[in-house]
């Protein structure tokens, strides 16, 4: 069993994204592979957690009012 990863950033922290995020399917109200966040948006974590079986921290980001994003710690960083 691996041992859990610890996230890098916080719950709170104010974060960049990196590369343009996608609709995966978990927007059902969006066209799938449509474009939720560009690169450079600015946000805010709301929630950090673990995917379990794949020892990965998800961070969830509020980009706007309205629009919070499952994201890795590669595809975000913090400003």
């Amino acid at each position: 069993m691996l041992e859990p990863k610890i996230p890098k950033y916080q719950w709170g922290q104010s974060v960049e994204a990196l590369v343009n995020l996608h609709n995966d399917g978990t927007y059902p109200d969006s066209i799938p592979d449509a474009l939720l966040v560009s690169a450079g948006d600015k946000g805010e974590i709301v929630q950090v957690g673990t995917h379990t079986e794949a020892n990965m921290v998800i961070y969830l980001v509020e980009f706007s009012q309205k629009l919070v994003v499952g994201c890795l710690e590669d595809e975000i960083q913090p400003v």
